[in-house]
């Protein structure tokens, strides 16, 4: 044996290399086949670019810099002036440079340059990249979601659309804090919630009234918001009580005299995870706002922007699942012990397998869910987006924690140090369920649905029962999910149950549909056979091809 050099530690064996110097995009098959089918296929060749640049060391480096440094507020400047200003880790301005260059922000919307129609695949491109982007660094996905959603309540006041399209189009990153009119670029933000009422918005209390010197649309808003979120934004869609009722308002950093605006940063939320990502109370002291939309609609106003933004939560949950199952795979497949790859035992390879179904599952689900918001004419992608998208929302988000967590535990010690990506995208699994509307949230407006229009839920479900391709274990649970419409008096009691159900059989659909008999068998036997009920990863696919599936998700370097 050779003698070490002091201080020297012995030769590292046995370890994975890095998880780094991938493509995000064209490493992951389902999602590549996802594109191609829901409409986003033209797009190929610069989601492989950007899915290399997102993939790089550099990058992912980037992403651990922007969380291991998160932001810092200033109050007051250094002459004792109010000052406000959140300063961020130049790692985290890169990630917004990047993911702004791509045209995450604005991808739903570039129609609106020409005035011509949406773009077909123009939303299932936008969900590509950001299912890309959220692996690179999730934090800084949250202004970039909420400009790109605010753009759909903007366009309800045509003249405040003139007013911020041109610089929400715009794919140049300028992170100055000046007025926007000064700025090649603009990003947006948002505060709805207030310490006494979180989910329940028509308890705010913060108030606006009407301001003669600030034009047609100006208010003068005073009041509190215990969530602001991405607060150095160039301006926030606000919830507010008008004379007329609780309204939206558009409020930005600075008035229109160039001052800066009522908008007195209380604190940053030290947060589980999210946290490159700056979330803020706020005081609005006399701060200046112009109404959107019409006075008292303001929730009508303002779920326009919550719709998309429900899209990108289920998008980043389904990308932080395949995060978590591609870096399982990855160490599994390097990895020895008592003579074989990790991957090769029989316990690890059904626990992979099991891991990777889900995430295919939701990766499915997700882009059959933008291509919804690419056909909002056709009766089918319509009911999709009223109803599946919160039962998506629910499932899928749901889903990521616990996904994470398995993915997690299958790299051992490794996975839970910060020095890996599994710890922090475990951190940042929760919040999408809980961001924009918690699951029991979801429950109550997939109840209005069923409420107000019946024939959603009856097209979503006639459709499934057409498509389940002979398959009678999904035939049956399609049904067992129909029968709970039947039931009326019990439905909210049921609702949980019925949204899992639905969303478990929509998703089996799509693989029956379009992903390999290994797969789609395994998942509708492990999550829809009531004969083998799926409890924890790794249980009730004794007959499943293990190897098929790890193979069909194991990303190639």
């Amino acid at each position: 044996m050779l003698p070490l050099e002091p201080f020297a530690t012995h030769a590292v064996v046995n370890q994975s290399p890095p998880f780094a110097d991938l493509n995000l995009y064209s490493s992951d098959l389902a999602l590549t086949e996802a594109v191609k089918r829901e409409g986003g296929g033209e797009s190929g060749k610069r989601l492989k670019a950007f899915g290399a640049r997102a993939g790089s060391a550099e990058a992912l480096e980037r992403g651990r810099l922007a969380n291991a440094h998160p932001p810092e507020l200033e109050t007051h400047d250094a002459q004792g002036n109010r000052h406000d200003f959140v300063r961020y880790h130049p790692a985290y301005h890169q990630c917004m440079a990047l993911s702004m260059g791509e045209g995450l922000h604005c991808g739903s919307w570039l129609h609106l340059a020409d005035g011509g129609a949406v773009k077909p695949g123009a939303n299932v491109t936008r969900a590509a990249g950001s299912f890309i982007a959220v692996q690179m660094e999730a934090g800084h996905c949250c202004p970039v979601t909420m400009t790109n959603a605010a753009v759909a309540a903007l366009i309800t006041t045509p003249e405040m659309a003139r007013n911020w399209l041109p610089r929400i189009l715009a794919t140049a990153y300028d992170p100055a804090f000046r007025r926007a009119e000064e700025k090649r670029s603009v990003t947006f933000g948002m505060g709805m919630t207030e310490k006494q009422g979180g989910s329940d918005v028509r308890a705010n209390m913060t108030g606006a009234e009407r301001s003669a010197s600030d034009g047609v649309r100006g208010h003068r808003l005073t009041g509190h918001k215990w969530f602001l979120s991405a607060p150095m934004s160039d301006a926030f869609l606000m919830l507010a009580q008008a004379p007329g009722g609780l309204s939206c308002f558009v409020v930005p950093r600075f008035e229109p005299d160039g001052k800066r605006n009522g908008l007195r940063l209380q604190r940053l939320k030290d947060k589980l995870g999210n946290r490159s990502n700056a979330s803020s109370e706020v005081e609005l002291v006399n701060a200046h706002g112009e109404l959107l939309g019409e006075e008292g609609h303001g929730v009508a106003t303002i779920i326009e922007m919550v719709t998309y933004t429900r899209l990108d939560c289920v998008v980043s949950s389904a990308a932080l699942m395949r995060l978590g199952v591609a870096n399982a795979l990855h160490h599994a497949r390097h990895r020895k012990t008592l003579g074989k790859r990790l991957s090769e035992h029989p316990m690890m390879a059904a626990v992979l397998a099991d891991l990777s179904l889900d995430s295919e599952a939701a990766t499915a689900l997700a882009f059959r869910l933008a291509r919804a918001f690419d056909e909002p004419d056709e009766p089918l992608s319509r009911a999709w987006r009223r109803l599946m998208l919160p039962i998506a929302k629910y499932w899928v988000c749901k889903s990521a924690p616990a996904h994470l967590h398995e993915c997690m535990e299958c790299l051992g010690g490794n996975g839970y140090v910060e020095a890996g990506l599994l710890a922090r995208a475990y951190r940042e699994a929760p919040v999408n369920a809980i961001w924009e509307g918690s699951g029991n949230i979801m429950g109550l407006d997939v109840l209005r649905v069923l409420m107000k229009e019946p024939d959603a839920a009856a097209l979503v479900l006639d459709n499934l029962a057409a498509e389940h391709g002979g398959d009678r274990v999904l035939a049956a649970a399609i049904e067992r999910v129909r029968d709970y419409l039947h039931r009326p008096r019990d439905i909210e009691l049921n609702m949980r149950a019925f949204m899992e159900g639905l969303a478990r059989c929509a998703a089996a659909s799509l693989l029956r549909k379009h992903a390999p008999p290994a797969v789609a068998d395994a998942y509708i036997a492990a999550r829809l056979d009531p004969a083998t009920p799926h409890r924890l990863y790794g249980s009730g696919l004794a007959r499943a091809d293990h190897a098929a599936i790890i193979a069909r998700a194991t990303p190639e370097f």
